[in-house]
């Protein structure tokens, strides 16, 4: 495993960051508790001391699996991130957004679920447009002082949205924006227009969501569309938002490596983040061992600057995604 620096936070992270929106019983293809503790034992095993939830997932299960598995381990070697915004099961008034009764309530819940009294990073879980930013940053602010919270980051979002946010802290003596959640991969690089520049010059880690694009990337474009995943009629199936700006042949190219170098088309696509100067860690979710196993053997692929180049050439721009 490798390790580096979660941007200005100071804290040493695997190069790998374990998701887990896939441990729960909210949808068919979660994972049980189980199930679950075996991915996280494993990806202890493997060196992975960073591990990413939120509240909403699988209606706070996900929270408490994880934190059920971690308390039989040492809390001093983890890196433990949580988010904030979506509602914990119903949409009821104040079960969702970034109001300070909202992220009081709900940091408490998580703190709950995950048998912690603190939590390392803090994640806002994109925009709240009915909240001003900065009363926002004020609950956060509280929440760090009161040593609830140690470090706070936010998720995908416009660049001049961060911008505006990194001002106020600066403006109003704030707890600041740490870290950036948002979406890139091969096939979606819109982020680096702005967004990415903006949290190379602020130092804020970047830990992208959806590093194999929801499964795009995992596999030939026409095996994916006989999938579960690349039914048409699954809200998750991510063909349409991707062959438009240039995936289908990014897709084809991923193939055409993988065959080279005798890996499987999601560790060319994650070599491609190990290797990106903007990422700190991606964001790695899965429902097997053996694919966990795969991302971290990942690690070990050299690409050349000439196959990166390769691999990005046919992008275009395109749409904006993941900002909902």
């Amino acid at each position: 495993m490798e390790y580096t620096t979660l941007g200005s936070t100071g804290m040493e992270v695997s190069q790998l960051c374990l998701g887990a929106m896939s441990f729960g019983s909210e949808e068919p293809w979660m994972l049980g508790k189980e199930e679950s503790r075996e991915i996280i034992e494993r990806a202890i095993d493997l060196g992975v001391n960073f591990f990413d939830t939120a509240n909403a997932y699988s209606a706070g299960e996900s929270e408490e699996i994880l934190g059920d598995v971690l308390s039989e381990y040492d809390r001093d070697e983890q890196v433990v991130a949580t988010k904030v915004r979506f509602p914990v099961g119903e949409d009821t008034p104040n079960a969702s957004g970034l109001s300070r009764k909202t992220i009081q309530q709900e940091l408490d819940a998580s703190l709950d679920r995950l048998g912690m009294d603190t939590i390392d990073l803090y994640q806002t879980h994109r925009v709240d447009p009915n909240t001003p930013p900065e009363t926002t940053l004020r609950a956060l602010s509280d929440a760090v002082r009161a040593g609830k919270v140690r470090h706070v980051g936010t998720s995908s979002m416009f660049a001049h949205q961060l911008s505006d946010r990194l001002r106020t802290s600066e403006r109003e003596d704030l707890v600041s924006y740490e870290t950036m959640q948002n979406h890139y991969h091969l096939a979606y690089r819109e982020e680096e227009r702005e967004m990415l520049p903006l949290t190379e010059k602020e130092d804020m880690g970047v830990i992208p969501w959806g590093p194999l694009g929801q499964g795009f990337l995992t596999r030939p474009i026409d095996e994916l569309e006989s999938t579960a995943r690349g039914d048409p009629e699954n809200f998750h199936n991510p063909t349409d938002e991707y062959t438009r700006g240039g995936g289908r042949e990014i897709n084809e190219r991923v193939e055409e490596l993988a065959d080279d170098y005798g890996v499987t088309m999601a560790q060319i696509a994650l070599a491609w983040q190990y290797q990106n100067e903007y990422v700190t860690a991606p964001i790695v979710g899965t429902t097997s061992v053996e694919h966990l196993e795969d991302a971290v053997e990942a690690m070990e692929i050299d690409l050349s600057d000439s196959d990166v180049e390769y691999l990005e050439a046919p992008y275009e721009p395109q749409p904006i995604v993941g900002h909902e």
